[in-house]
């Protein structure tokens, strides 16, 4: 028998494009920095350096094939310009989620 929760950790799988072979990791370990310092932002109610983190996701996310991240970057910006702490919590925790679970794929691999 098979069972999967709702919130099974299953990856998620990003085809990108080979030429971001070199890049993508070094994001993604910068996005998982971004992770503490957001939440001590948090902690210091610091909105302005959540705004910012929170804007440049927006804007490199969809850049490396990271259309979540731009999302959640987004979301976290808009958080932050209204002090909303909770909102706040529950993005770095989106985050913190989707790159434990995100897995790059550069090519497919054909048979």
């Amino acid at each position: 028998m098979q069972h999967r929760p709702e919130n099974a950790a299953e990856k998620i799988v990003i085809r990108a494009d080979p030429d971001l072979e070199d890049l993508i990791p070094g994001y993604l370990d910068r996005r998982r920095e971004d992770l503490r310092v957001l939440q001590d932002a948090l902690e210091r109610r610091d909105y302005e350096t959540i705004r910012s983190l929170g804007h440049k996701m927006k804007g490199s996310g969809g850049g490396y094939g990271f259309v979540a991240i731009t999302e959640i970057g987004r979301t976290l910006e808009q958080a932050a310009k209204d002090r909303d702490s909770d909102e706040v919590r529950r993005r770095i925790g989106e985050l913190a989620a989707y790159l434990e679970r995100v897995e790059v794929v550069y090519r497919e691999v054909t048979g």
